[in-house]
Parts: structure tokens; C-alpha cells; sequence
């Protein structure tokens, strides 16, 4: 007798998507509610969450993209012309009983990228592809990277705009007793969003304005994790101490960094954090969200 197979379940699956809602939040910052009739399906935990979007193709729409439990697979197999571009980002929010989920979207006047023109341009019916957790799935989904210890930890969380949505909802979901700091890095001062954090929890924002991407961000990550410069060091080194010594991490405390962003700029700041606090190596999570340059996926 032959035994009919049950296909197993994906801890991921693509959801059709509409939007249903645009807003521009600020200049730098477009958040999308899509909605669908199986997003009551969709089991984002929350915090970071990563999902993909998988963006229309000129001509084409969505007419190729995948809809099975092989989603990628499926995806890898057209040819590359018929592939829909397809970007990572992270759930700012989920509504399983109203069967929606917001996408905040990082865009600048002018993009020609798939998925910034995108959000530039949606109005509500659009319709994307959203491949996020399936709440089907039995065991952990994934996707999420926030892991701070069990026990009571210093927290210290940084990273840039394309992290601003993951950070926001990882600071919203702090318990009321965390202690920590919070540094987010935006293109400028219009950029700055409202944010809800526990009281021990200072969230400091850096419009970088003309800087270079990651000076600010660097200065006050390594501020708040190093110890203060002495008094005859120079300008550069005083740029460091950004932040109150009664902020800083001390060496005693049980410690959690989370960093995300630029690679090359997350990655220079974990090496230096390591090198110079004594930190292990588990205590400094990192995440590169994208790297000059490159387009990722």
C-alpha cells in the first residue's frame, strides 16, 4: 500500500500582501501596513524579525513568485530576469487578528532601487510578497537575533537607519527593569521617530547630518563602553566620551550589545569592543544589515 506524504511544514512561507496604508513617517522613513487574508498566519515573535519582501517586476508584477513551501528554491530556479528582486527587512509590527503587518521602509528622494522606488512610490493596493514565519510551524521560526542573557544584563543597543525599526521595537518590548543605553543613527533631526523605552533605558538619537556614516555612532558606542579618556588626551579622544560615566559599562556587569547596520561599520566597532572592554565574545551580538556598495537580498 503506498503511503501518501504530507508536505512539512515551512517555518517560513510567502504571504500575498497588500498595502493598505501608507504614511511617511520622515524623510528618511515610510511605513507600509499590508494586509492579506492569511496574515492571521503570520507568526512574527516581535523584536528584530526578519522577513523578505519580494518587490514587482516592470511588466511582470508578481506573476513568478514563489507561493510553496520551497520558496527559495523555487525563486532560484527562473531565470534572472523573471526573479522578483527580493530585500530583507524587519517587522516593525504585527496584528495577527486584524491580519496586518507594518514594514518600515528606509527611502531617499530620488532611489532607483527596487525596493526604495517601491515604497516611494506605493499607494494603498499595491501588492508585494512577504515571506515572514509561519505560525503552522511547531517549533522556533527563527529569525530573530535578540538574545540577551537570562539573567539582568547592562544593555547596549546601536546601529543605524536600517536598524531604526528593529531597535524601536526591541526597546518597546524591554522589560520595566532594564538598564541601559540605546544609540540610533539617522541621515538628520527630522529623522528622529517617538520610541517608548523603560526608564533605565536612555535612547539617544545622532542625526549625522554631513558626517561621515558611523562617526557618531561609533563615538557614542565606544563612549559608553570604554573607559573615559584622561584629561590631557586630545579632541579626538574626548569626541569618545560621549555619554556620563555613571552610564558606562562597567567591567563587573553582566553585559549585552547589540549592534546592526552598515557591515563594515558594525563589524570595526565589535572588533574594537572586544579588544579593548574584555568582552566575550557572546556578549556583543552583530549584524550586518547591508554593505556599501553591494545590494543585498
Amino acid at each position: 500500500m503506498t503511503v501518501p506524504t504530507v508536505e512539512a511544514v515551512p517555518a517560513y512561507r510567502p504571504f500575498a500582501a497588500t498595502a493598505v496604508r501608507v504614511r511617511r513617517l520622515t524623510p528618511s522613513f515610510v511605513r507600509v501596513t499590508f494586509g492579506g487574508v492569511d496574515l492571521d498566519e503570520f507568526a512574527s515573535g516581535g523584536l528584530d524579525q526578519r522577513i523578505k519582501v519580494l518587490f514587482p517586476l516592470p511588466g511582470r508584477g508578481l506573476v513568478d513568485c514563489p507561493s510553496g513551501a520551497d520558496w527559495y528554491g523555487e525563486w532560484r530556479s527562473l531565470p534572472a530576469e523573471r526573479r522578483n528582486p527580493i530585500r530583507t527587512y524587519t517587522v516593525r509590527a504585527a496584528r495577527p487578528a486584524e491580519r496586518e503587518v507594518d514594514v518600515d521602509f528606509v527611502v531617499h528622494d530620488g532611489a532607483t532601487g527596487p525596493a526604495g522606488a517601491w515604497a516611494l512610490a506605493a499607494r494603498p493596493g499595491d501588492e508585494v510578497v512577504l515571506i515572514g514565519p509561519n505560525a503552522r510551524y511547531a517549533g522556533d521560526t527563527g529569525g530573530i537575533e535578540w538574545r540577551p542573557p537570562a539573567d539582568r544584563a547592562h544593555l547596549l543597543v546601536a546601529g543605524d537607519e536600517t536598524a531604526v525599526p528593529a531597535i524601536c521595537a526591541i526597546a518597546e518590548a524591554l522589560p520595566a527593569d532594564a538598564v541601559g543605553q540605546v544609540f540610533l543613527e539617522v541621515p538628520s533631526a527630522d529623522d528622529v521617530l517617538p520610541v517608548r523605552a523603560p526608564d533605565g533605558v536612555g535612547v539617544t538619537w545622532l542625526p549625522r547630518g554631513a558626517l561621515a556614516r558611523g562617526e557618531l555612532l561609533g563615538a557614542a558606542v565606544t563612549g559608553a563602553a570604554l573607559p573615559p579618556p584622561a584629561a590631557d588626551d586630545d579632541e579626538e579622544a574626548a569626541l569618545l566620551w560621549d555619554v556620563s560615566p555613571d552610564d558606562v559599562i562597567t567591567a563587573s556587569a553582566e553585559r549585552y550589545v547589540w549592534l546592526a547596520g552598515e557591515a563594515g561599520v558594525v563589524t570595526g566597532l565589535r572588533r574594537r569592543l572586544l579588544a579593548d572592554t574584555g568582552l566575550d565574545r557572546a556578549a556583543v551580538a552583530f549584524m550586518g544589515y547591508w554593505k556599501e556598495g553591494r545590494a543585498s537580498v
